[in-house]
């Protein structure tokens, strides 16, 4: 159910998590233009505070809208037959390295019209809207050539148009080596910030840049250029790096100012603190983790030792996360890596949306975007304790309801 804002909208006796806290107090919250236009305790709201509006509704528990800050929900095909091998005991590496993993996807994609690949992307998503998600980050990858990048680069743009959501859109041309480029590494990094990075630049179809730093990826040197050639066009940064072993791709994607470093099960103390030093977000991504039964955990401690904003997102991708329901991620986020439900849950608002460089967003406070959930449950922490879909009572996203029952 979707309906207009024709007038301000008033939720009372509401449990609110404000994207960091949850306030110790039942809340009113005004919503008008858009727009956090008030917030009240219960107990000292008075109705003339908010002359007009129309009560949307009552009790329940109040987050920001969830913000999805890494996803690579626009490709084509599967590779269920892959979590097959590696239930077998096929390791993630060898799958990739026999021409599986990412480029199976890449040969599907590839193969995918425009209209083919948004058919394929809208249920994955509608199942995040339905779960809660009004920002989202969406990566390209699956291409690895100019115009299949850009080709997976619109239909993000597209599913943007779509639906009401808010999408941002992601560069991964250097996600791994495409098969007629095998033995020269060098040089599809040269076509990836000569052609690829300048295109997308110039059709403004990408808010940032983003490599895989990794053995069976690129080696840190070959990310440094591909960093480079984004600041050359104004683009943000943000690095995979740290997930199979440590090559420092998470520092030296931190001293270019990086957005975030996801991944990270293998970052050590001096990348933790390199990325400290400018506000880099460690983006978890627990979903992954859970998939390839990985054991290396990411350093919980040494980021909260230093202040590092940690994002919880789902991955969603065809062969290592094939998830799209964030509030399960906030659940393994807590069980697999030992966040608190706060932390999981502040993981996937405010510092969410400070991984996207949108600071501004994954908080209610007045004068933010109403980008709002309201949930039938009793605390915030229940969103990471149960995995149970259907609790989501209201989606609000820039101050109309678009999801209601």
């Amino acid at each position: 159910m979707v309906s207009s804002q024709s007038s301000p909208l008033l939720w009372r006796n509401i449990t609110l998590f404000d994207g960091l806290e949850q306030f110790p107090e039942p809340m009113a919250v005004l919503v008008e233009h858009g727009l956090v236009a008030g917030l009240w305790l219960e107990s000292e709201f008075d109705p003339s505070q908010a002359s007009g509006a129309k009560e949307a509704a009552s009790g329940g528990v109040m987050t920001p809208g969830l913000v999805d800050c890494h996803t690579h929900l626009v490709y084509a095909g599967d590779r269920a037959g892959e979590f097959e091998q590696r239930l077998e005991g096929v390791s993630y590496e060898t799958i990739a390295r026999n021409g599986g993993g990412i480029l199976s996807s890449v040969r599907a994609t590839r193969a995918a019209s425009e209209d083919e690949l948004i058919a394929a992307s809208l249920p994955r998503l509608d199942a995040l809207l339905a779960d809660g998600v009004t920002t989202l980050e969406i990566k390209s990858g699956y291409g690895l050539t100019v115009a299949d990048e850009l080709k997976m680069l619109r239909v993000a743009r597209r599913l943007g148009e779509l639906r009401p959501v808010r999408v941002l859109t992601t560069l991964l041309g250097a996600h791994a080596l495409p098969l007629e480029y095998t033995g020269r590494a060098d040089d599809y990094v040269s076509l990836v910030c000569d052609e690829m990075i300048p295109a997308a630049a110039h059709e403004r179809l990408a808010d940032a840049v983003d490599v895989f730093c990794e053995g069976i990826a690129f080696s840190p040197a070959q990310c440094e250029r591909v960093f480079q050639a984004a600041q050359r066009h104004g683009l943000a940064i943000k690095a995979h790096a740290e997930q199979l072993s440590n090559l420092g791709g998470s520092a030296l994607a931190a001293r270019y100012g990086a957005l975030s470093a996801d991944h990270i099960e293998y970052l050590d103390e001096a990348g933790v603190r390199a990325m400290a030093e400018p506000g880099t977000v460690a983006v978890l991504l627990p979903g992954a983790f859970h998939v390839l039964r990985e054991t290396q955990l990411p350093p919980i401690d040494l980021l909260r030792q230093y202040g590092v904003p940690m994002a919880v997102a789902s991955d969603a991708n065809p062969g290592t996360s094939p998830i799209c329901m964030p509030t399960l991620m906030a659940n393994l986020a807590c069980t697999l890596f030992r966040l608190t439900p706060r932390e999981a849950l502040a993981g996937m608002t405010a510092h969410g949306a400070r991984a996207l460089g949108l600071p501004h967003l994954g908080r209610i406070a007045v004068g933010a975007p109403a980008d709002l959930c309201l949930w039938d449950i009793r605390q915030p922490a229940e969103l990471a304790y149960a995995v149970q879909a259907g609790r989501l009572r209201q989606r609000v996203f820039n101050g109309v309801v678009t999801h209601a029952r």
